[in-house]
């Protein structure tokens, strides 16, 4: 067992490396030929030989290194390696010197914005700056209780956002998730916030999916009396069924009438930052139909680079407003039906009435493919599945449209000189 006294003098002669002066336990202390001394804890780990240093002499004197051996020894007799533990201690340390809530929120969310689209990412930050920071921003990320978050949101739901409360809550989900995986807290405060907080079930668009209600939308469509172009948009939102960005601002240079084709740009489709930059375009096979009402703009806006161009400033697309107002002054409310909802209308009718290939009608959609065959398979097996598809699809919205039209080709009997029931056969033939 050393002394201080041993300590105090132990020397190494300029000759060696160094010397090494044993206490007990595997503590010894080691000295080098300039003078320096340090204490080590001679460590077996996974049947190899290693040590923890304890610190240097006199700064951790004999006292304290025989501590720091003893909480050392505790540590391994519980299952740890010491210099494991050290190590970890070592990165949190070294993980941030700044440890408040918005701090580590703003981190991660630069560390998240490259995989997100632009839009995204500023309404991720946006939440933040408005919700949440307000009320935790200084505080350190460890120290928030989960009733002192529930009180943050809970302000959120006051105001009736009871879907911005929800979202909220996920990116807080995902703030303390990232505390955890960089040392910053030991526990997920958000488990189990949800069941406090007012239950929010997501709306869907509204869609009409019933075919004699929708025929009766497509005729009230093609029988609107406004702008040529938003006209045009309102006729192609069903039969297309694409996403309202995609569609008004798609650009003359993406339609292909030989082939039939409309191409978007990955940069115009809904993903991620890095789909946008090297996705592959989506395309959209064009039924006669389509291709009949396109020609028909073309006579107007061909002259332009956006097919849908605004009425104002003629380089900027029409804003999806636009036909929302236009199924408004046709008596269809957002309750009723959307712009966007013609997606699900189809996506449902092309199941459950025409029968289509649910995968086929999902690539059409431009969903995100999860079977095993990926993305590659989709766009060159599919594509004259699909191209069947949208052909069918138009054919039957025609049909839909034709069946609560007026025959005008057939003479009408005279109701002066016709039974009252001759009269109800011929409406009912017209009609059907």
């Amino acid at each position: 067992m050393l002394t201080d006294k041993q300590c105090k003098n132990a020397v190494c002669a300029a000759d060696k490396k160094r010397a090494r002066f044993t206490d007990g336990g595997g503590l010894y202390l080691e000295v080098s030929p300039a003078g320096s001394k340090r204490w080590f804890w001679k460590i077996y780990a996974e049947g190899k030989e290693s040590r923890l240093a304890l610190g240097s002499y006199p700064a951790v004197s004999l006292a304290d290194a025989r501590r720091a051996r003893d909480a050392a020894r505790l540590q391994k007799a519980n299952g740890k390696n010491p210099i494991q533990v050290r190590k970890v201690e070592k990165l949190k340390g070294l993980a941030a010197p700044d440890e408040t809530f918005r701090a580590v929120a703003l981190e991660w969310h630069g560390k998240q914005a490259p995989l997100w689209s632009d839009g995204h990412a500023a309404r991720i930050l946006r939440q933040l700056e408005r919700d949440l920071f307000p009320w935790v921003e200084s505080r350190t990320l460890s120290a928030i209780e989960p009733v002192e978050l529930l009180a943050t949101l809970r302000k959120i739901e006051q105001r009736g956002a009871i879907e911005t409360a929800d979202r909220a809550l996920m990116v807080c989900r995902q703030i303390w998730r990232y505390g955890l995986a960089t040392g910053r807290v030991s526990r997920d405060v958000t488990d189990g916030l949800k069941d406090a907080l007012q239950p929010y079930r997501g709306k869907h668009f509204a869609a009409i999916t019933d075919p004699e209600k929708l025929g009766v939308l497509l005729r009230a469509m093609r029988a609107y009396r406004g702008g040529v172009v938003v006209k045009a948009a309102l006729q192609l939102a069903p039969i297309l069924f694409q996403r309202p960005g995609e569609l008004r601002a798609a650009a003359w240079s993406e339609v292909d009438f030989d082939a039939a084709l409309w191409t978007i740009p990955p940069a115009r489709m809904k993903r991620g930052k890095d789909g946008k930059e090297y996705g592959d375009p989506h395309l959209v096979p064009l039924p006669t139909q389509a291709i009949e009402i396109f020609k028909e703009l073309q006579r107007y806006t061909g002259h332009g680079q956006l097919v849908f161009p605004g009425e104002r400033n003629h380089d900027r697309p029409i804003s999806e407003n636009s036909v929302r107002t236009a199924l408004i002054s046709l008596g269809y409310t957002s309750e009723l039906q959307t712009w966007h909802g013609f997606r699900a209308t189809a996506r449902t009718m092309l199941a459950e009435r025409l029968d289509c290939d649910p995968l086929v009608i999902e690539a059409q959609l431009a969903h995100a493919v999860k079977d095993a065959n990926g993305r590659a398979y989709n766009r060159t097996q599919y594509m004259e599945k699909r191209r069947q598809m949208m052909q069918q699809w138009a054919d039957y919205l025609d049909s839909l449209a034709a069946k609560g039209m007026v025959d005008l080709t057939v003479e009408p009997p005279d109701p002066l000189r016709c039974s009252l029931g001759t009269l109800a056969e011929w409406c009912k033939c017209t009609l059907e």
